[in-house]
């Protein structure tokens, strides 16, 4: 108390000024008079212009706030949306894949792809099925589309699967209507050929593709894909038939692996 004394002494003109100035505006704003009004008017106008920079300043601030709210908000509502048609998305798959497995006499166990394979020379996908689920090497798997691939290596809970599109893979297949037969096999990305097609066979643009049946893992009639063009191989007796393939194999997230081959597909 002593040490505040001592400071209001050593200060006493500047509080005698404030106290000066801080009784005056107490006079002038109490002060009724037509003259006082305007000087209290002129007052409030200065104070307003002084103050208006800061005003604004800090209505931008409020704005960049309540902007970045909408902007989070925006952001979280745009993730849901996504998430959400991506279920709805694999939901309309596994109905797909349902009602396929409802109109087939194959035996198959539907299995989830995990992941993509790791194995550079191989192009792979992992599913979530292994040997416990009775899956083994060399068993054709495929979605409500078509043929994808083939297993290739089954552990215990996982198994990798060779797709249609690895440039070793090889498919016998049937051109339908015609019957004609060939050999499957990817030439580039995104664009697989049939070869070994006999010449005098008439084939078209749109015709469907179907498994052959001659080889051991795969039964015949699982769709594979349709024509989507046909030449002549000059030098020999064949036809090279340029395939579109019946799934987008960057797509799907479930598959069927054929367990066992009962009987053709109905």
């Amino acid at each position: 108390m002593y040490e505040t004394y001592l400071v209001i002494v050593r200060q006493k003109d500047h509080f005698l000024f404030l106290v000066a100035i801080a009784l005056s505006f107490f006079l002038l704003l109490n002060n009724t008079s037509s003259e006082m009004g305007v000087v209290r008017g002129k007052s409030v106008e200065i104070v307003s212009f002084i103050t208006s920079p800061i005003t604004f300043i800090r209505s931008l601030m409020s704005l960049e706030k309540k902007t970045q709210i909408l902007r989070e908000k925006n952001l979280s509502l745009s993730l849901k949306v996504e998430s959400m048609l991506n279920l709805q998305n694999e939901n309309n798959e596994l109905l797909r894949m349902l009602d396929f497995k409802k109109h087939t006499s194959l035996l198959m166990k539907p299995a989830k792809v995990v992941n993509k394979g790791l194995q550079p020379n191989l192009l792979s996908i992992v599913i979530n099925s292994g040997s416990k689920d009775g899956l083994k090497r060399n068993q054709a798997v495929l979605t409500p589309n078509g043929v994808i691939g083939k297993t290739v290596e089954v552990g215990e809970n996982t198994s990798i699967v060779q797709l249609i599109t690895d440039v070793n893979y090889r498919l016998s297949v049937r051109i339908l209507p015609s019957g004609a037969t060939g050999i499957l096999r990817l030439i580039k990305k995104g664009m697989a050929q049939i070869r070994e097609v006999q010449k005098n066979v008439e084939i078209n643009i749109g015709d469907k593709v179907v498994t052959s049946g001659f080889s051991d893992i795969y039964p015949p009639g699982l769709p594979v894909g349709s024509v989507s063009g046909v030449y002549d191989d000059r030098g020999s007796f064949q036809k090279v038939v340029n395939l579109k393939l019946s799934n987008d194999i960057s797509s799907f997230q479930n598959v069927f692996v054929i367990i066992e081959k009962i009987n053709e597909m109905d």
